[in-house]
């Protein structure tokens, strides 16, 4: 439950580079084509993870009802046209024009206390987190109105579409409470990437079929629509680093080289949370991050992880939770098992916290959230 998902390269991602020199630049593959914002679900969900990410939040004023509905609709639709256009094959600012299209995918939600507040017609299980213990939040580096999760190769293009996007949600009257960069390392397309421990994490993602159980909405109004978990984990990278390493894969319940389950060779192996070493303990231990996040004791349920790792200062480093499920009570019955006995627990600290319903895609012709008006 560290991280999730699955990375690939920026080298893949950028596309190729312009040259001054026509020799080279016949020589050059074509630049690669933008990655859709149009669709049933929206990218930033189900296009495979990319190198950097920026997390951002915003609140809308609180006036009256009808007022902020509106506020509302007016952000979404300045959201549509400005995520349409920078993903488009001729981004809006020449800022992103240097490196072909940017690749860019988004994501959208909006959290409970705003859809409580105005009556949005939103998953019912859509609720806030309750408090677990050995929590430190920052309520400055959590919550929020609107989400939004901006995913690209490189964090010069994110920087330049978070100020367009900051533009266009002020100007239809929503104001930033926070924002939140994030990386993952270079890997190979079809590897799963490390997290800062040094492990392989977001191995156990479900299928198509598993996500259309535990992550997608049933079928009606929120169909395609998804719930976001977000949480940034603080660690402590150092210490755990000067355990023995065979400690370090009892804790995690893997094998650090090949990302292997202590009861496997492989690492796309099941763990098996049950198997037993001739003395009656566990292979996996009781109190390993594996089995405590086992889907075997949630009655099967999975979420969908697509993790990153963020780097704010020596002391600060660690990793961006993004979860993605139909009902945020799963996130609840995991972490409640993590903060009793996980054993990772010393080196984590959970410093903010985030829950969004994450909006379905946008067909062509329309805009972000036109199911959320009763």
């Amino acid at each position: 439950m560290l991280a999730a998902g699955i990375g690939a390269t920026a080298d893949e991602l950028a596309g190729g580079d312009r040259t001054s020199s026509r020799g080279a630049a016949s020589d050059a593959p074509p630049p690669a084509a933008a990655i859709p914002f149009h669709g049933a679900q929206q990218a930033g969900v189900t296009f495979p993870q990319q190198p950097a990410t920026r997390l951002l939040a915003f609140d809308l004023p609180q006036t009256s009802a009808a007022a902020d509905r509106e506020t509302l609709r007016n952000v979404l639709a300045a959201l549509t046209r400005t995520l349409f256009a920078a993903t488009s094959d001729t981004p809006p600012d020449p800022r992103l024009e240097s490196g072909g299209t940017t690749r860019l995918t988004s994501l959208v939600g909006v959290g409970p206390a705003l859809a409580a507040r105005l009556g949005l017609n939103v998953p019912t299980a859509l609720a806030e987190l309750p408090p677990f213990p050995g929590d430190r939040l920052d309520p400055a580096r959590g919550g929020g109105d609107l989400l939004l999760q901006l995913c690209a190769a490189d964090q010069w293009t994110l920087a330049v579409v978070a100020e367009i996007v900051g533009t266009a949600v002020h100007a239809g009257g929503a104001e930033p409470r926070w924002s939140q960069s994030g990386f993952l390392p270079r890997t190979a397309p079809g590897v799963t990437p490390r997290n800062l421990f040094g492990f392989k994490d977001g191995t156990a993602n479900p299928d198509d079929a598993a996500a259309r159980q535990w992550v997608w909405g049933p079928p009606g109004p929120h169909e395609n629509g998804t719930v976001l978990v977000y949480r940034r984990i603080r660690m402590d990278t150092a210490a755990f680093a000067a355990l023995p390493e065979g400690r370090r894969g009892l804790a995690m319940g893997r094998r650090a080289g090949d990302g292997s389950p202590l009861t496997g060779t492989v690492e796309h192996d099941d763990p098996d949370i049950y198997a037993k070493n001739p003395d009656g303990s566990y292979v996996i231990p009781a109190t390993a991050h594996v089995r405590l996040t086992s889907p075997r004791l949630d009655g099967g349920a999975r979420m969908l992880r697509r993790g990153y790792s963020y780097d704010d200062g020596p002391a600060d480093r660690g990793l961006l939770f993004c979860a993605f499920m139909r009902d945020p009570a799963q996130f609840t019955r995991v972490q409640t098992r993590l903060a009793a006995r996980d054993a990772l627990n010393p080196f984590l600290e959970h410093t903010a916290s985030a829950v969004s319903y994450v909006l379905p895609g946008v067909p062509e012709g329309a805009a972000l959230g036109e199911r959320l008006w009763r």
